[in-house]
């Protein structure tokens, strides 16, 4: 399995279970995330875990979709879409990350683009293929 898919695999899961500490080992020890383009970055993986905490921490009754990965060398790109209740707020989240792994298959750094809307709205016929 290649870095990008098992990253995909492995985030949905730790997402769809609300567990940080699973979505943060995907990280490496030093990795450089960015959750949105304007934001300070969350430094290591200590900082995407207290980053990953406090959002999955405000949601419920989620349901998450990844599209396939796009690979590149040690590049990926991977998309995904969520509806969920946001601090009982019924919401979608659709976005992207782009990610660089390491030699160990670890996420070095990330960085994701998303947009937020109210409402639960699935994702388009063929999304994310």
């Amino acid at each position: 399995m290649t870095p990008a898919r098992r990253w995909v695999e492995g985030y949905r899961r730790a997402w769809e279970a609300l567990d940080a500490e699973a979505a943060a080992a995907l990280y490496a020890e030093d990795a450089v995330d960015y959750s949105a383009p304007f934001r300070p970055p969350n430094l290591g993986r200590e900082g995407v875990l207290a980053y990953t905490r406090q959002a999955f921490g405000s949601e419920a009754e989620h349901e998450i979709w990844f599209g396939e990965p796009l690979e590149a060398g040690d590049r990926a790109a991977a998309e995904w879409w969520a509806t969920m209740l946001e601090d009982g707020r019924e919401v979608t989240l659709a976005g992207c990350t782009m990610l660089r792994f390491g030699p160990d298959g670890l996420v070095a750094e990330s960085g994701n683009y998303w947009h937020l809307e109210d409402g639960r709205r699935p994702p388009p016929e063929g999304w994310g293929r």
